[in-house]
């Protein structure tokens, strides 16, 4: 009598092989744990403040409700958030449009030397900000700064210190971080696809309006959510520049904590933050999502 085993007939082993339920991934190991102190710092540097922020902004004369948050979204602290969401759309409005111009302008030249040279200053000027920036645009287009002397630009009614100065001043840090964002997705345009549209028939205009940005659309969508985020969360150049006489959410918590206005509004300046926090919650879910897709269109 002959027994049939799977070694002696390949074919029932196969079939019962994928029967059998099959781990999906690797085994977890315990490598896992050199990210514990990662872990740890960042429950220590962001957790704590998370949960004492929302602590103090739920708090009222020692109980907890929402008369906090309700008197953050009223009067001039609504006023400030208006302003701030304002200040954020105009300017990550107009810096994606120039970054995207100007990163075209890199990425299409034949010159390796001046394609390095911009996206090495672009990096260097999406981080500068604050101070430093503030005293740079009031040295050269304040009241008495070098060009509004020389080229009067008073007497044409220029200030510095009004929603499009400070919408001017942003621009000069935003403008880089749209190009450092959406360069390389300039880069992952394949060139066989303009050929392909060319061999076709079409034209410039035609590959752009139905290949190149229907591509790049998840990368400067993400684009306006990062510089609109980064605006909205500015505070320290508008602090030295215009300091209240714009108003802004950051500007009003500064002033809530610090006693400048009135008295005993701490508990308020948490609940504006704890707004900021939502507001930003909401710029990364939508930034998150486009970016994935766009890393799967340029792959």
């Amino acid at each position: 009598m002959t027994t049939l085993t799977t070694s002696s007939s390949p074919g029932i082993g196969d079939a019962l092989d994928a029967r059998r339920p099959r781990r999906r991934g690797p085994r977890p190991s315990g490598s896992w744990l050199a990210a514990l102190p990662l872990l740890a710092f960042v429950a220590l540097a962001f957790g704590l403040p998370a949960v004492a922020m929302v602590d103090g902004a739920l708090t009222v004369n020692g109980s907890y409700g929402l008369g906090n948050l309700d008197q953050s979204v009223h009067g001039a602290y609504r006023t400030a958030l208006l302003g701030s969401l304002k200040l954020a759309a105009t300017t990550a409005g107009i810096g994606s449009v120039l970054g995207l111009l100007l990163a075209q302008a890199v990425v299409t030249s034949r010159g390796r030397a001046l394609r390095e040279a911009v996206l090495t200053a672009s990096g260097v000027l999406a981080n500068f900000g604050g101070v430093p920036l503030a005293f740079a645009f009031v040295a050269t287009l304040g009241n008495a700064g070098v060009l509004t002397t020389r080229l009067g630009l008073d007497r044409h009614g220029w200030s510095l210190y009004s929603f499009w100065g400070l919408t001017l001043t942003y621009l000069y840090f935003l403008v880089p971080l749209m190009v450092l964002t959406v360069a390389p997705a300039l880069d992952g345009l394949r060139p066989q696809w303009r050929e392909a549209a060319l061999n076709s028939g079409a034209g410039a205009w035609q590959y752009w309006r139905h290949v190149g940005i229907p591509v790049l659309l998840p990368t400067l969508l993400g684009g306006f959510v990062l510089l609109f985020g980064s605006a909205f969360a500015a505070y320290a150049t508008a602090a030295a520049m215009v300091g209240s006489s714009i108003p802004l959410v950051t500007l009003q918590i500064a002033d809530a904590l610090s006693g400048n206005v009135l008295i005993g509004q701490e508990n308020v300046a948490l609940a504006l933050s704890l707004d900021m926090v939502l507001v930003a919650a909401l710029v990364m879910a939508v930034h998150l999502p486009l970016q994935r897709r766009s890393a799967r269109w340029l792959a």
